[in-house]
This record gives C-alpha cells, sequence and structure tokens, in this order.
C-alpha cells in the first residue's frame, strides 16, 4: 500500500472542491473506461526490451483532458506538472509524468490507427444500450470550424484540405462538421468535410434508417429526397423554404415553428464543443488529423449530455 505523502495530505485537508475537480470526478464516474480500453489495446505496444510504454489507461486519460481544456502536448505537461486534480485523474505522481513527446505520440498513434472513430462507435453504443440513444427519429445539421486562412507560414499557404465557403454575407475558410443526432441532441454519426461542401451533399451518411422522422433546416429541403423518404414511411419535417420573391405562407411558418422546437436540440452538442470546450478553430493541419480529434469530442460530449442519466444507471 502506497504511503500518502505531505502532499497528499494537504490536498486531502484542503477546504474547497474547484469546478475542475468535480467536472473531472464526474466524468472518471461515467466513462465505460473498459469499453473505451478494449479496442486500442489490440494496437498498443507491448512491454519488450525496451523502455516500456506508458499505461494504456493514463494516456488516454491524458488525451481526454486535452480535449476538455484544449491543450496543446507542451501545454498538457505543464499542467500534469502544475495541477494535482489533472495528476489524480490521470493516475500518475509527479515523478511519472509523461513529456510532451510521449503525449504527441500517443496522438498520432489514435490518428494511424483510426481509432478516434472506433471510441466514438463504442460510447455510441454504450449509450444506445442504455436507452440514452434514440433512433426514431434523427437531426442533422452542420457547423463550420474556421482554419487559419493567412499564407504568412513556411508555404506560403494555407492548407489545400480546406475551403472557403459563405453564409450569408461572410466568408469563411475551413471545414465543416456534419452530424446526426437523435431527437434528444446526441449524436449517432459524423462527418467531416471541407467547408464548401453543401450540407445537403452527405444527408444520407447521417441517418442510419431505422427514423421515423427527420428534421434539419432549410439546407436540407430537396423535393425528390422528400418524395423517397416519405414513399419509405419517414416523416419530412425539413425546414420549409421560401420561393424567390415571394414569402411563407401562415402554414409553412407554424410547421418551421413546430420542427423548430424539436430540431433546436441539435445545436446542444455543438454547445458542449465548441462553447463548453472551445473548439471553434482547428488545431492541426489536414482533414485527417482534426477529422480524429472530432470524433473524440462527440464521444465525449454524448457522455457529458447524458451524465446524469449514466451517474445513475
Amino acid at each position: 500500500m502506497k504511503q500518502s505523502s505531505f502532499s497528499d495530505l494537504e490536498y486531502q485537508s484542503k477546504k474547497k472542491t474547484t469546478r475542475k475537480e468535480k467536472f473531472l470526478s464526474e466524468m472518471d464516474t461515467i466513462l465505460p473506461w473498459k469499453l473505451l480500453l478494449k479496442p486500442i489495446r489490440k494496437h498498443y505496444p507491448k512491454a519488450g526490451n525496451g523502455r516500456p510504454p506508458m499505461a494504456l489507461e493514463t494516456m488516454l486519460r491524458i488525451y481526454f483532458m486535452q480535449q476538455w481544456y484544449q491543450l496543446s502536448d507542451p501545454a498538457m505537461e505543464d499542467s500534469l506538472y502544475d495541477i494535482e486534480a489533472m495528476r489524480r485523474f490521470a493516475q500518475i505522481t509527479l515523478d511519472s509524468i509523461p513529456d510532451e513527446s510521449t503525449i504527441l505520440r500517443f496522438r498520432h498513434f489514435l490518428e494511424k490507427h483510426e481509432l478516434t472513430k472506433i471510441l466514438f462507435q463504442v460510447a455510441e453504443q454504450y449509450m444506445s444500450d442504455q436507452g440514452l440513444i434514440l433512433s426514431e427519429g434523427t437531426i442533422v445539421d452542420a457547423s463550420i470550424i474556421s482554419a487559419p486562412s493567412s499564407t504568412k507560414n513556411k508555404d506560403r499557404q494555407r492548407d489545400p484540405d480546406m475551403k472557403q465557403t459563405k453564409k450569408g454575407n461572410q466568408w469563411y475558410f475551413g471545414m465543416k462538421t456534419h452530424i446526426g443526432t437523435d431527437t434528444q441532441g446526441r449524436v449517432h454519426s459524423i462527418v467531416v468535410t471541407d467547408a464548401s461542401v453543401h450540407d445537403s451533399v452527405v444527408v444520407d451518411e447521417l441517418i442510419h434508417g431505422e427514423e421515423t422522422v427527420l428534421y434539419g433546416d432549410k439546407a436540407y429541403a430537396s423535393q425528390a429526397r422528400k418524395e423517397a423518404s416519405e414513399a419509405q414511411g419517414m416523416e419530412w419535417r425539413i425546414n420549409r423554404k421560401v420561393k424567390r420573391g415571394k414569402k411563407l405562407n401562415c402554414a409553412d411558418r407554424s410547421f418551421n415553428r413546430k420542427s423548430n422546437r424539436t430540431r433546436a436540440r441539435v445545436e446542444h452538442a455543438f454547445g458542449v464543443v465548441k462553447h463548453l470546450w472551445g473548439y471553434r478553430k482547428v488545431r492541426y493541419k489536414g482533414l485527417t488529423k482534426n477529422a480524429e480529434q472530432v470524433f473524440t469530442l462527440f464521444a465525449l460530449s454524448n457522455l457529458y449530455m447524458a451524465r446524469k442519466e449514466l451517474a445513475i444507471a
């Protein structure tokens, strides 16, 4: 049994529990660690003749903290030295903190084996099994994630994987995250494209086929798709859009208002990822690396949004 140090005793006797401690403790309780670790363990390096790898669970915990607090690899290492609550969540002590290169290699390891998409699927299936993601209806939506548009860099050019698009009267440069959620706003499907791809192009990849109703804003309006969906028994609750030079009639406005009461819940997932965790700009160059991070962020946002139900499950 490990003997408590003076710093441990001092930490345990402090008068206030911080918000960071509460959040990390809550997430530690609700995350299905065994399920999340299982698909990664198959690819994770085994101890051999060389330097033994860091404990897999420790590295995954550190990787998740990077997503919650938008920390770079060097900033994550510094935070582990500075913040006791983070060390406790990572299950390490001051003399066993991984350096920034180790943190970087673990992220590259996840990217190489496309494991974040699997983590998202594991989390989504876990919540579905708990009855926390419903299959009756789907809400589709997309959000632009900005990328640096300046050419004042080493290559003297913008990221070639990113594109620009116009929204309203403003131009944006970056990528677009398309999601399909259930009627509570919990994500079951994700597609990442450059920003120039129209929302409606990937809608078929955002539905799972068991829906009885589909919600979305007017960007997804399509008479052909509406007729095809209704022929399969799906209720079409995509917002109606006005024809050029005309106004929506009372019936169409009423239809949109009623649909929006449910459709607005898709913003819950974006709200957690973009506002609570600060993911408004891409961190890496290229779609692939950024898409890998997006899958992790929405896996964690799903679990966060269902934290109260998971805490009593």
